[in-house]
């Protein structure tokens, strides 16, 4: 009895989910396809069983990915700490098989408070695998690989980004991204380093621009994309798809979509309406009582200067 004691305390300990940080400016970037971490993104088709609750955006929020705007359709996922891996799964789809059917869903936010196995669906996409009622459900889930893509790479510039501080944003990747690398003219490549929250980031700039950006995601495809402009908060589309691409040259407008607010501003102001049923064993991050109407606050995942002063 006394062993088995131990074995719960420490197992309580070591569950408790590790809130997001953020890649440094300066920190190493990821190399490789094979270096993409993160569960959910580990082995497209690998099939994990767990558990599914739901939640909504509020109206103009963002998830941790950064995404300007919800998925078409409202079919969105938030992944628990372990397979959101520091933004690794931003933009790849998983299919989701609940009680009463399947969905697709995009990866476009990260869980603080759910355990490995644990995803939390938006309302629409969990009304397709359950009652809404049901608060809670088995399901089982996997990535997709080669989604079908809802349009061409987009990609959105940070506000506050110039010649000396570079984050950038690709929109419509489809699989989850290995590498994200720029270059100005001739130049050679310059490779960005992942943030938490989705953007791709070199701390000291990359020139003035305009960029040239090549893409590789973790199954091996790649994609270059050319005249990127340093236009911060503005959606520059490209043309090109992730899959079997070949480079053009965008040509942004002053009518192209401008994003929202700071993103770390969004998510602070932003509050998600959550759905659980409570549980003998709860989680430590949900000890304090919980039921289907629970209404929360989703922490915000800091970002660092000068991108969110």
């Amino acid at each position: 009895m006394v062993m088995v004691a131990l074995a719960v305390g420490i197992s309580q300990a070591t569950a408790s989910p590790a809130c997001a940080s953020v890649i440094m400016p300066g920190a190493a970037a990821v190399t490789g396809a094979a270096a993409v971490t993160g569960a959910a993104v580990a082995a497209a088709g690998a099939q994990t069983s767990g558990e599914a609750t739901h939640y909504e955006l509020a109206s103009g929020g963002m998830g941790n990915c950064s995404y300007p705007s919800p998925p078409a359709g409202q079919l969105y996922v938030a992944l628990s700490p372990p397979e959101y891996g520091g933004s690794a799964g931003c933009g790849s789809y998983l299919q989701v098989t609940g009680p009463d059917g399947s969905v697709t869903v995009e990866v476009v936010d990260q869980c603080p408070e759910c355990q490995a196995g644990h995803i939390d669906l938006s309302e629409q996409a969990f009304a397709r695998i359950a009652p809404l009622s049901a608060g809670l459900v088995p399901v089982s889930y996997h990535t997709i690989a080669d989604p079908p893509l809802p349009g061409p790479l987009s990609m959105l510039v940070k506000t506050g980004s110039s010649a000396y501080y570079l984050a950038l944003l690709p929109i419509n990747n489809g699989n989850p991204l290995a590498t994200v690398a720029v270059r100005q003219g001739s130049g050679g490549w310059q490779e960005l380093a992942r943030t938490t929250y989705g953007y791709w980031l070199a701390s000291s700039g990359a020139g003035p621009g305009p960029f040239a950006v090549r893409l590789t995601d973790s199954l091996g495809h790649q994609a270059t994309v050319n005249g990127i402009m340093i236009t911060p908060g503005v959606v520059q589309p490209t043309g090109i798809s992730m899959y079997g691409a070949s480079a053009v040259t965008p040509t942004p407008t002053a009518a192209a979509t401008a994003a929202p607010v700071l993103a770390h501003k969004a998510r602070a102001a932003r509050k998600a309406r959550r759905h659980r049923h409570a549980r003998a064993a709860a989680s430590p991050d949900r000890s304090q009582g919980i039921s289907i109407t629970r209404t929360s606050v989703r922490r915000p995942v800091a970002s660092p200067t000068p991108s969110c002063p």
